[in-house]
């Protein structure tokens, strides 16, 4: 654990910095086309058709498989452990590690998930009917694809890594819990890289939209991109996503020994509790949350420049958000304020660490993307620095970045990066 104070006061060898960036989204498979899309107001929600639930909206992704997999590596693993295979390679690929000169078992795989094994259990479950539920029909391939640890699993085996593997299940925290598991174990001195981060294949289960359906919160919309619209007045629940969003983490010490490029340093971080409900938020936790973040962080509201919301459309999840929002940073007029769900769907596991990377670049251009899809702004979701609809600029690069996601079960995770500064 960290103590308040100045994360330059660490000896560069517990400080942990961003090195690579690995995505796929509904709206680009890299960090400069995701950007790009966002900046320029592109959603990612597209029509779909799901089996027994019929017609909804989703953010569905379109990267090439085979990029990183075989044909038969793909078909029989799962969904999120292609995402996750895709992405592991991507970032590594992007932070100019010597790969092959690596040694693997010093490179740790830690992996945000809200929920795994669904999508193969109903996919099995739909099979068998067609054999009047004979198990012998059962796939072999069951029981790996659907242990916790698989999405993990599937990228050791792909990519050859003999450290430690696991996933966090840590609900919609989950993206934000892989980047937090990642810098404590190289603290700790469990490996020196660390590959960490998010997945979801959430789209391919009926369970999840018919769940959000009984519940009220799945969204509905007479167009497919407008469909996701956290804080707009006629907001109606969420537009479930897949994606995923992998970082190489590594000591300073060691970016520094190979002159890394430095996307941005994590400063400071923050997880606890509702205790309250099993899906409805609780705003003082919330705030409790970005406040522990803070002061491990050393900082002051006012220094954060832009705050990248959880909101997730629904009526009361964006509403109480915005309360422990304004709870911490008021007016505060130097800070932004923003939502990536508005254009790609809620990722689940993912979502975290994928918004995070949609604001990582305004550490260079000084640009906080917009929040779209907001025709009338809810008087309760009112914050002085929410940027809607058109990308503003602060005329400087942002130093901080606070990122906020937030899970089911009440359970809250907050991630601040810092511009890195030698």
């Amino acid at each position: 654990m960290i103590s308040a104070g100045k994360t330059e006061q660490l000896p560069d060898h517990q400080r942990i910095v961003i090195t690579g960036v690995g995505l796929t989204a509904p709206n680009g498979n890299s960090l400069a086309d995701f950007r790009g899309a966002l900046l320029a107001g592109t959603s990612g929600v597209s029509e779909y058709e799901i089996r027994y639930f019929g017609k909804t909206f989703a953010g569905v992704c379109d990267f090439d498989v085979r990029r990183h997999q075989t044909r038969k590596d793909a078909r029989r693993g799962t969904r999120a452990g292609s995402i996750g295979a895709y992405c592991a390679n991507e970032t590594i690929q992007d932070s100019g590690v010597d790969w092959e000169n690596t040694d693997k078992d010093r490179v740790g795989i830690y992996i945000g998930v809200t929920e795994h094994g669904n999508v193969e259990t109903e996919n099995e479950i739909f099979e068998i009917s067609n054999f009047e539920y004979d198990t012998k029909f059962w796939s072999h391939h069951h029981n790996p694809r659907t242990v916790a640890n698989n999405p993990a699993g599937e990228i050791a085996i792909n990519m050859g890594i003999t450290g430690p593997h696991y996933t966090i299940g840590a609900a919609c925290a989950a993206g934000n819990a892989g980047l937090i598991q990642g810098a404590q174990q190289l603290r700790l001195d469990e490996c020196d890289l660390a590959i960490a981060g998010g997945v979801s294949e959430s789209i391919h289960t009926f369970g999840i939209f018919a769940g959000f359906a009984s519940q009220g919160a799945l969204a509905t919309h007479d167009n497919a991109g407008e469909a996701s619209r956290p804080f707009d007045m006629n907001r109606n629940g969420i537009v479930v996503a897949e994606g995923g969003c992998l970082y190489v983490l590594e000591r300073l010490s060691d970016a520094k020994a190979r002159h890394a490029k430095i996307y941005g340093e994590l400063v400071g971080y923050a997880m606890n509790t509702d205790a309250t409900d099993f899906v409805l938020p609780n705003p003082e936790r919330q705030t409790q949350c970005i406040h522990k973040a803070l002061n491990r962080a050393g900082l002051e509201a006012e220094q954060i420049d832009i705050v990248s919301t959880h909101a997730t459309g629904t009526s009361m999840g964006d509403s109480l958000e915005c309360e422990a929002i304004r709870n911490v940073f008021g007016k505060s007029p130097t800070t932004f304020i923003n939502n990536a769900k508005s254009f790609i769907g809620h990722s689940m596991g993912a979502a975290g660490s994928l918004e995070l990377a949609g604001n990582l670049p305004a550490f260079e251009d000084g640009v906080c993307h917009a929040t779209i899809n907001i025709d009338e702004l809810d008087p309760d979701c009112a914050l002085d620095g929410l940027v809607q609809n058109q990308p503003r600029e602060s005329g400087k690069p942002a130093d901080y970045i606070l990122n906020n996601s937030f899970g089911m079960l009440g359970i809250n995770s907050v991630v601040i990066i810092k511009r890195f500064t030698a």
